[in-house]
């Protein structure tokens, strides 16, 4: 079982950034991929990227491409999302996701757990 908390949404300008923390509770963090999703009022969740269980590997939406970055430190239990030039369209609610082992994935469908996630609020 894997228990996962994010941290970090808030209100910022559009151009700013913002890091969204995951922290993840039991002894096998590092044994998982991890996921940042989004949802926007109205529309579907849509992946934001991921990061393989070593950190060696990482995906991202074309979306948010060039413009993130995700991490993780094993030892702190937590994965990181990095987001600059923050734009409007960047308005969603931020889970972080959890999948035994693998490969990262954008899709949902992989992850075994989920965060309850985090508001972020580009304003223009």
């Amino acid at each position: 079982q894997v228990q996962l908390v994010e941290s970090g949404g808030g209100l910022v300008q559009a151009g700013g950034s913002l890091r969204l923390s995951c922290a993840a509770s039991g002894r096998t963090f590092s044994s998982y991929a991890m996921g940042w999703f989004r949802q926007a009022p109205g529309k579907e969740r849509e992946p934001v990227g991921a990061i393989s269980w070593r950190g060696g590997s990482t995906i991202y939406a074309d979306s948010v491409k060039g413009r993130s970055t995700i991490s993780r430190d094993n030892a702190k239990n937590t994965v990181y999302l990095q987001m600059n030039s923050l734009k409007p369209e960047d308005t969603a609610v931020y889970y972080c996701a959890a999948k035994f082992l693998g490969s990262p994935s954008r899709y949902g469908g992989d992850y075994d757990y989920w965060g309850q996630g985090t508001q972020v609020t580009v304003s223009s």
